[in-house]
């Protein structure tokens, strides 16, 4: 066990002096199994345990207990990637505790406008795809002025500095057709796509697998290849959502096909995702929350019922077209997105389910919350500072590897009457970056 964050004295010596006078059976354990016990408990019984004794403080002070907590609770990539943005290459010297107090209480957002290194960069569009892979950004198709789809994909690396200036690169054959309405999902180093729209209504569901490649001579490359998936397919179909569990397996839900929904659909773990919002079939936009468990190949729905009127600022969640991306801490970041009179939104939700006690999907389909605390842990309205966005709504957002930074790119905004335009609506075609406020 590594020395404690707070203090030096947490030697086996001052341990076995504090247990032998207490007498109690459990920190008469070793300590190893000690360390195994506490990651199994929730913070607030740490807490609790760290103030019982001398040897319960020292080892809730560790930073060997504070790193597994941190990669427990917020996954091992981001604790991953947060270590090799640091410039710390003495990892024990790294404030786990302090990050973790600070992604507890963090509630607030920086907003940055991305510059690009040339003139050649992606045209204004919405309903388009955008991931965040291979330590770059990957963009492709959706719809633009004139109700025509767009059939190109682009390309820019990042790597671990999120504030270098861009430099987009464009794939010209060998790609999808073009469309919007289409989901692309993330499964280790590769995309996935399925579906869309394309410009005469046409609903797809082809299949094809994206891959980043890197090259001395080239640069960053990008490649796509149609999948043969067999005769088991999922209907055609567009504006659905999706997600990959486990790197392995990709969930799709609803769409306008046979059945007319738009929403978001967001793994938070191994085999857990969450479904909020979009549009139910008689069109009205929609604000309620759904859980997805497949753990074992067991699927089944639970709603999570809840009363906006108990939250502040509540009756501004029932949206459509919005962004629910999985970010540092394990929460859902909300952004942007419409509601049913069109009027587009410009703000952040945090949605974290954790807060909910939550029982096994086989006893119950519906969990109410009706307690004013868990209610209000589990949806806060973030603050945000820095660049003003416009309104936007059918953007794409993705998260860095750390979970810290989210990239928005495109979407519809509100524009100036024309007499040539009545609805006053535009693409947008900027990409900026949203920054979780932390002080490490």
């Amino acid at each position: 066990m590594e020395e404690s964050e707070g203090s030096g004295s947490g030697n086996n010596q001052s341990y076995s002096s504090s247990s032998s006078s207490s007498g109690s059976a459990i920190s008469n354990m070793a300590q190893d199994y000690l360390f195994t016990i506490l990651l199994l408990l929730p913070i607030d019984a740490i807490l609790s345990l760290s103030m019982t004794c001398k040897r319960f403080r020292a080892l809730s002070s560790s930073h060997t207990l504070w790193r597994s907590l941190c990669k427990r609770d917020f996954g091992s990539t981001c604790v991953d990637s947060l270590l090799n943005s640091s410039n710390n290459n003495q990892h024990h010297h790294f404030p786990w505790m302090r990050l973790y107090k600070q992604v507890s209480l963090m509630d607030s957002v920086c907003c940055h406008k991305l510059l690009v290194s040339d003139l050649d960069f992606p045209a204004a569009r919405a309903s388009h795809s955008l991931n965040f892979v291979s330590d770059c950004l990957v963009l492709f198709g959706g719809g633009c002025e004139g109700g025509r789809h767009l059939d190109d994909t682009w390309v820019a690396y990042i790597g671990n500095d999120f504030r270098r200036m861009l430099k987009w690169q464009t794939v010209h054959s060998g790609i999808p057709s073009g469309r919007f309405g289409h989901t692309c999902v993330e499964m280790g180093d590769c995309l996935v796509l399925f579906g869309g729209i394309d410009d005469r209504g046409n609903r797809q569901n082809d299949t094809w697998l994206g891959h980043v490649m890197f090259s001395e001579n080239n640069g960053v490359t990008f490649s796509w290849k149609m999948l043969a998936v067999g005769n088991v397919a999922p209907p055609p179909r567009g504006a659905h959502a999706a997600c990959s569990i486990d790197e392995k397996r990709m969930i799709i839900h609803g769409g306008i096909g046979l059945n007319g929904l738009r929403h978001t659909l967001t793994c938070i773990g191994r085999s857990r995702t969450i479904l909020f919002g979009g549009r139910g079939l008689g069109y009205e936009v929609l604000d309620d929350v759904w859980l997805l468990d497949t753990y074992q190949g067991y699927q089944k729905w639970v709603q999570i019922v809840y009363d906006l009127q108990s939250i502040p600022d509540g009756v501004s969640l029932p949206r459509v077209g919005h962004t629910a991306t999985l970010v540092l801490g394990g929460r859902l970041l909300i952004y942007g997105g419409e509601n049913s009179y069109r009027h587009r939104k410009d703000d952040f939700w945090v949605l974290d389910i954790s807060a909910i006690p939550y029982p096994p999907c086989s006893i119950t389909q519906q969990i109410t919350v009706s307690s004013k605390k868990v209610l209000t842990r589990m949806w806060k309205r973030w603050k945000s500072s820095g660049h003003a966005a416009n309104s936007r709504s059918f953007h794409r957002a993705c998260a860095d590897r750390s979970g810290c930074y989210l990239y928005v790119f495109g979407g519809m905004v509100d524009g100036f009457l024309q007499p040539a335009e009545p609805s006053g609506l535009r693409f947008d075609g900027e990409l900026f970056l949203v920054e979780l406020v932390l002080q490490l």
